[in-house]
């Protein structure tokens, strides 16, 4: 069954939005940010209480990194289960 096309676009605007009269809009003003991209993650809402902003996540994780990095693995334990 082929459907019809209907070229005619129906406006559902409101008749007061008048984009004639806007002024100052720029095409691609975010493209830039867009073309980096993103990695968004979605908190639960404990951990964004306590991490309110990105800057606190940020934070609070490249601290972990940091303590990762200096962790070794510990030797001692693997050598004298060995034994």
């Amino acid at each position: 069954m082929k459907m019809e096309n209907n070229h005619e676009l129906e406006d559902n605007l409101r008749p007061e939005y008048d984009f004639s009269k806007m002024k100052g809009g720029v095409r691609g003003k975010y493209v830039e940010c867009y073309r980096a991209g993103t990695n968004l993650v979605l908190l639960d809402p404990d951990v964004a209480h306590a991490f309110p902003t990105s800057d606190s996540v940020n934070e609070a994780l490249r601290l972990l990194m940091q303590i990762a990095q200096r962790q070794k693995p510990n030797n001692a334990l693997e050598q004298t289960s060995q034994i």
